[in-house]
């Protein structure tokens, strides 16, 4: 059989700030938006880390869970309630983005024994943002992921709300931290998908009878794909509802 992936996640809060000091401000807050603001900001952050493995015969399962909420617990309180910036020797030449937090958490975790193979290690800032290191993207590459929200009408519905998390990879800029300039895709996506959408019938935006959810997908990695300049697109996920999702990656 396969191996098994097993996903446990865990909450902590702490604060960071983007800045580079040999920048100007200017520059600085062109780079980094309201992320540059003093002193800093805080997050409540989510973890979400995922180990591979066999299913132990005699217990049934891939690893311990308590083992794993042991380690994982362990290593989350080092950054709890910490400023990164300030309290942490790991940001001291690296800016304390999601991409390079997330690379530091996989460095502690892939040294621990207790907890089967590292798969897939997600950091969510908020329910809006998070960035994902797998095995793959060793040792500077990373995924980040950023909710967009519009209001549409699709053919033969009520208007509803979509949620459109669009999913960009890359290697870590050294001097940014970021994968991607998250404002570049803002604006991107406000320009190319927001303002085509949102409040409007999907049918007339897209000159089609009938709209699926499929249809969208589709459409908005043709707007967005070819337009990013910094990194990859690599996957659009439409979220009509709790119980309905559409991934469309090329």
């Amino acid at each position: 059989m396969p191996p098994v992936l097993l996903t446990k996640r865990i909450e902590f809060a702490a604060a960071h700030r983007y800045i580079r000091p040999e920048w100007d401000e200017a520059k600085n807050r062109a780079a980094f938006g309201r992320c540059y603001n003093p002193p800093a900001h805080g997050h409540n952050y989510m973890i979400e880390l995922s180990v591979s493995g066999d299913i132990d015969p005699t217990n049934g399962m891939v690893v311990n869970l308590f083992d794993l909420k042991r380690v994982m617990l362990d290593v989350i309180e080092e950054f709890d309630h910490k400023n990164l910036n300030l309290d942490m020797a790991y940001f001291n030449d690296r800016i304390p983005t999601s991409e390079n937090f997330a690379h530091v958490l996989w460095d502690k975790f892939a040294v621990q024994r207790d907890i089967g193979a590292l798969h897939t290690l997600r950091l969510c800032e908020d329910e809006d943002l998070y960035a994902e290191v797998t095995t793959g993207d060793r040792p500077n590459k990373a995924t980040i992921t950023k909710r967009y929200s519009f209001n549409a009408v699709q053919p033969g519905h009520e208007g509803r709300e979509w949620d459109c998390f669009v999913t960009v990879r890359g290697t870590i800029d050294p001097m940014t931290g970021m994968v991607t300039d998250i404002g570049a895709l803002d604006q991107l996506v406000k320009d190319r998908v927001i303002a085509k959408f949102d409040h409007k019938d999907l049918s007339v935006a897209l000159q089609r009878k009938s709209v699926t959810g499929e249809d969208l997908g589709q459409d908005i990695w043709k707007e967005l794909a070819p337009r990013i300049t910094q990194g990859t697109l690599t996957n659009i996920r439409l979220v009509p509802s709790r119980d309905l999702a559409y991934d469309y990656a090329g």
